[in-house]
């Protein structure tokens, strides 16, 4: 009796495996699927966990042992698609910028949207003109500590940011230069910000168009 309890227990475990999957704000997601688990299956319950509505410009990201990124098809077995052995781990990731900021009505929504643009620009993936990089700096200063305040804000105040995989001190100054002059610009900061990382990303390798959003493939 003992014996079958146990191989049936081996077989379950069997039948399931671990995954983890990175958040936006480098939190970590853990569930244990079944082996035939499609990538909807994972998605829903990432989404569900974040109580994430607006799905549609979201997606799940890996790498293979090759060290090639893909996205997770959410119609096909994870196990499948993986190529290696589990536990599996995955990225969160945006996978379309939405063509239209103001059509998002969810506040998780726009905070992961946000996320996203300040990890893309940190890894060298937007690439824009010095001016632009500065004014995409000084928003994101913004969102983070709001208004300038001379009280709170001493010289060099933005040094402690990393906006940039490298950036100079000359145009560290310039973002500090825009954030105090140019920023209090309230609920409209969201929507200039993926208004100027349009701007940015037409025409670079690594984006397409399609019925006015841009893919992300890097």
């Amino acid at each position: 009796m003992l014996t079958r309890l146990m191989s049936s227990s081996i077989r379950s475990l069997d039948r399931e495996y671990n995954c983890t999957v990175r958040l936006l704000d480098d939190s970590e997601y853990t569930c244990t699927i079944q082996r035939d688990a499609k990538g909807q299956y994972l998605f829903d319950l990432i989404c569900h966990h974040l109580n994430l509505l607006e799905k549609d410009y979201f997606g799940i990201r890996y790498v293979d042992p090759d060290k090639q990124r893909h996205w997770l098809e959410f119609s096909k077995s994870i196990a499948k698609q993986m190529k290696s052995q589990p536990p599996f781990t995955m990225c969160l990731r945006v996978k379309f910028y939405p063509p239209d900021p103001a059509a998002l009505k969810e506040e998780i929504t726009r905070y992961l949207v946000f996320l996203q643009v300040k990890r893309d620009l940190y890894h060298g993936r937007l690439l824009c003109k010095t001016s632009d990089a500065a004014l995409l700096a000084a928003y994101i200063l913004q969102a983070e500590i709001g208004d300038y305040d001379p009280g709170k804000h001493p010289e060099g105040y933005c040094s402690k940011f990393q906006f940039f995989p490298k950036h100079s001190e000359k145009l560290e100054r310039r973002i500090a230069e825009i954030h105090k002059t140019e920023m209090s610009l309230g609920t409209r900061l969201f929507w200039l910000l993926l208004h100027l990382v349009s701007l940015c990303c037409k025409g670079i390798e690594g984006f397409t168009f399609s019925r006015g959003e841009f893919m992300i493939y890097t």
